[in-house]
């Protein structure tokens, strides 16, 4: 089967084809800066071990003309991996939003368009482009079969007593506010992957998801029983530009004592707040090279950083009554050492014992950097979104089939 899987932004398209059931994809790329003065695309060419980038300056006014360039270069006689856009069987899609609705990969028709839709209010940032990309889709690859993956779908399996948070019952029955949690994709191949490698499918884990966005998810026996993140990608830790928890007063006090305007309480606790606001960088490798140059503020911002990890841990340990493994994933955690050390440090108590030599190497593929003798193994798993998309996708079509 040949199988496109998207990932589309307000602004940007990211994208893998593969040639199934072969798992390392035939090509990928990112278009940038849609609807901008100089549009950028960045596409990668695998053959066997060799690595081709190709980084081309586009005017794409919109995401149907980003979306007719990737179409392009996929069929591209020197770039490409097929001859025409026609032989793409199915299209997966990463939908940020799912709700209640969705708890596991569907197959795009009208009225699966029409529930994201509705789901608008709840990822105002991210449903409206992501079903933008679904429409361009079509357009761009009418004969494929057009597949959803849900962000949320993977926390569907969550207990009534996490998920529900204590307001009136009218606004969860009515206005569906609740405990979603996102990062669903990542989580679940981390732990599936982890799970294996433990030769251990009843695992207790908790797997921990740092990039820009950050996210914790307490996973038994591949299934997520409590996540960090809640009714929107703002709860839990610490983020690049993102507060994470803050107690509800905060938000009274900035809009009755100093006059915000809930867009403005928004754009501080998204756009302005995280490491940006404790260390004035929000990129975790500038923040080291300061700590390295002894700037106090960075190293609080650290601190804090791990210190929320650290709480979490130790809350779904209970939650999940013992613990089998730690994993750290996405970009900051498969490469940033010094916030997996922190985060394991004086954790013994939990049977968590870091080496830190193994901490420091840098090695593809899942790796264990506890110490050999440690009750709880710490893990470092490499994500890969693209290919669980992908997964899902032939899952569900062969089994239509």
């Amino acid at each position: 089967m040949n199988l496109l899987v998207l990932n589309s932004g307000s602004s940007s398209i990211k994208y893998q084809f593969f040639r199934w059931p072969s798992e390392a994809p035939a090509c990928s790329g990112l278009v940038e800066r849609i609807g901008l003065d100089n549009a950028v695309v960045t596409h990668k060419l695998m053959t066997g071990e060799q690595e081709t980038t190709t980084v081309l300056s586009v005017e794409l006014p919109d995401h149907e003309a980003g979306l007719r360039e990737v179409a392009r270069l996929l069929a591209d006689p020197q770039l490409g991996v097929i001859q025409d856009p026609g032989e793409v069987e199915a299209v997966g899609h990463r939908v940020v939003h799912g709700g209640e609705e969705f708890a596991a990969t569907v197959q795009i028709i009208p009225a699966v368009k029409e529930a994201i839709r509705q789901l608008f209010p709840l990822a105002p940032l991210h449903n409206p482009a992501n079903c933008r990309g679904i429409e361009v889709a079509e357009k761009t690859f009418p004969q494929a079969k057009q597949v959803a993956v849900f962000d949320t779908a993977f926390h569907q399996t969550m207990p009534e007593q996490a998920y529900r948070y204590a307001i009136p019952t009218e606004l969860y029955a009515e206005q569906g506010i609740r405990v979603y949690g996102f990062h669903g994709t990542s989580h679940k191949y981390v732990t599936e992957q982890a799970a294996q490698y433990l030769h251990n499918p009843a695992a207790r884990l908790v797997s921990v998801h740092l990039g820009n966005g950050c996210s914790v998810t307490a996973v038994r026996g591949g299934q997520s029983l409590d996540t960090s993140m809640g009714f929107g990608p703002l709860a839990g830790l610490v983020m690049g530009t993102r507060s994470g928890d803050i107690d509800p007063s905060v938000v009274f006090h900035l809009i009755s004592q100093l006059s915000y305007t809930p867009e403005q309480v928004s754009a501080l606790l998204n756009k302005q707040s995280g490491m940006l606001a404790l260390a004035g960088l929000s990129d975790m490798r500038d923040i080291t090279a300061a700590i390295e140059a002894g700037d106090a503020n960075a190293k609080l911002a650290y601190d804090l950083y791990a210190y929320r990890i650290k709480k979490y841990i130790g809350a779904y340990a209970a939650t999940l009554n013992g613990l089998d493994a730690i994993i750290f994933t996405a970009g900051v955690g498969e490469n940033d050492a010094l916030v997996r050390k922190l985060v394991c440090q004086n954790m013994d108590y939990l049977g968590v014992q870091l080496d830190e030599e193994k901490n420091a190497q840098r090695t593809k593929g899942i790796r264990e950097i506890s110490q050999a003798d440690s009750p709880v193994k710490v893990l470092i798993v490499p994500t890969n979104e693209e290919l669980e998309i992908a997964r899902q996708c032939v899952e569900l079509l062969e089994a239509v089939e």
